[in-house]
């Protein structure tokens, strides 16, 4: 076995390499935080590991616009276990084909379940959650998501209560796993 062959398979993190938003290799890692043996992850589609078609959608046309300009990716985001659990993952990801982001790249995944429990959101919560996080105005986020400013108001209200958060960056400090 070759050293990098070593690294990939006994790295702390989860790692996958994925072609076209399919894994065609992953490590134990990777197959440790979503339940199962690298083996069982062999050519599954990405999309079986999202809560909802919707947020694979979304989140890899955001993704993919930025790998476009940059070749790398990363956000926060819940994901989905074999067992159908749900759970926070930080997901980075680096293109090997800067012309076709998605052809082939390298990702990785590290459980934040232990940082940062999942409260139950709908699809625009779990949205506008991230949108929040990235430091939006409601402004911004009611352009990205071509709402009004103030139904996004109403959303994050609905996150305030669904957190136990008193204001807005409280709001943030929970969603991120700060300590408070």
């Amino acid at each position: 076995m070759q050293i990098g062959d070593i690294a990939f398979e006994h790295a702390p993190i989860g790692l996958a390499m994925l072609e076209n938003r399919v894994i065609r290799g992953c490590n134990r890692q990777f197959a440790q935080i979503f339940g199962g043996a690298p083996d069982d992850y062999q050519n599954v589609p990405l999309a079986h590991f999202y809560p909802s078609r919707q947020d694979y959608e979304t989140i890899g046309a955001r993704g993919l616009a930025e790998m476009r300009k940059t070749g790398r990716y990363s956000d926060e985001r819940v994901m989905r276990r074999a067992n159908g659990a749900l759970f926070w993952c930080r997901v980075r990801g680096q293109s090997l084909t800067p012309d076709a982001p998605f052809m082939r790249g390298i990702w990785s995944f590290a459980d934040l379940s232990e940082e940062r429990p999942v409260v139950e959101l709908t699809q625009r919560e779990r949205e506008v959650a991230i949108l929040t996080c990235r430091g939006l105005t409601s402004k911004e986020i009611g352009l990205e998501l071509s709402l009004s400013y103030r139904t996004i108001e109403v959303y994050r209200a609905r996150l305030l209560e669904k957190f136990r958060a008193r204001k807005l960056a409280e709001l943030v400090a929970k969603l991120s796993g700060m300590p408070l």
